[in-house]
């Protein structure tokens, strides 16, 4: 078995290249580059073309949104696009107008239905808003709220819809007690993890630039958490990563 990061940044060039060997021998052998705008969705199409083991997402960022979506309906038909996003809300920063981003978000969700491509979320300060678009338009039925930051309760609500909750460095983080609770209610089979590099590294990395090759620190942390092997994490997290993505359970 093997890990897989299920969220990540890889960037194009040699750097990027560097942090794919390095994951690769630390045993994390499958990644997911997102895309958030369209140039960078389209910029991970690239990298995911040039790396084994790599697909990408496409989609655009509620950061992005008043950018608009022109272009997105073609690159999601690309073979190694596997899902829609990251989309959502993000009310922390508003970057973009609300209104832009709750329409932004509802036509990517929209997308995703039409589509049965999965749905990667971004939402933060934003729940009760992103769970209402949510049920107006219809959850995706492969649907995950990546980077999740809430706590039992919003996990709830979440997997009361039928997503997946993926879990960052953060659950490492003293100062998160929250997400560790939110990490030991949600079953094993409903669970992802991630590293969202750059951003985010995981104990003991913390100060330095996050990378895939550290996903299994993230795991650790869930199995603290959930008080199992880190082991059972691994082999769950990479069962239901590559079935939400619709990827064969052989690793490569």
């Amino acid at each position: 078995m093997a890990w897989f990061d299920q969220h990540c940044h890889l960037p194009p060039g040699e750097i990027g290249t560097e942090w794919h060997s390095e994951a690769m021998s630390a045993g994390v052998s499958r990644m997911v580059t997102v895309g958030t705008s369209i140039e960078r969705s389209r910029e991970a199409i690239r990298v995911a073309s040039d790396l084994d083991g790599v697909w990408a997402t496409a989609g655009v960022h509620p950061h992005d949104s008043a950018d608009g979506l022109d272009g997105l309906d073609e690159l999601v038909n690309h073979p190694l696009v596997v899902a829609i996003g990251e989309c959502g809300l993000d009310f922390h920063y508003d970057h973009s107008p609300r209104r832009i981003q709750a329409s932004a978000f509802a036509e990517q969700v929209g997308m995703a239905n039409e589509t049965g491509l999965p749905l990667v979320i971004h939402t933060r300060e934003a729940w009760d808003e992103t769970f209402e678009i949510l049920d107006r338009e219809g959850t995706p039925a492969r649907t995950v709220f990546h980077c999740f930051t809430g706590g039992p309760d919003e996990a709830e609500q979440c997997l009361a819809r039928g997503a997946l909750l993926s879990f960052s460095g953060i659950v490492t983080f003293p100062k998160a007690p929250e997400v560790r609770a939110a990490a030991e209610v949600c079953p094993l089979d409903r669970l992802l993890v991630e590293t969202d590099s750059p951003y985010l590294a995981p104990v003991p990395h913390r100060g330095r630039k996050n990378r895939p090759a550290l996903v299994p620190f993230v795991g650790a942390g869930v199995a603290e958490a959930k008080g199992i092997d880190v082991a059972e994490v691994e082999r769950a997290t990479w069962q239901a990563a590559s079935e939400f993505y619709g990827l064969g359970s052989t690793a490569s």
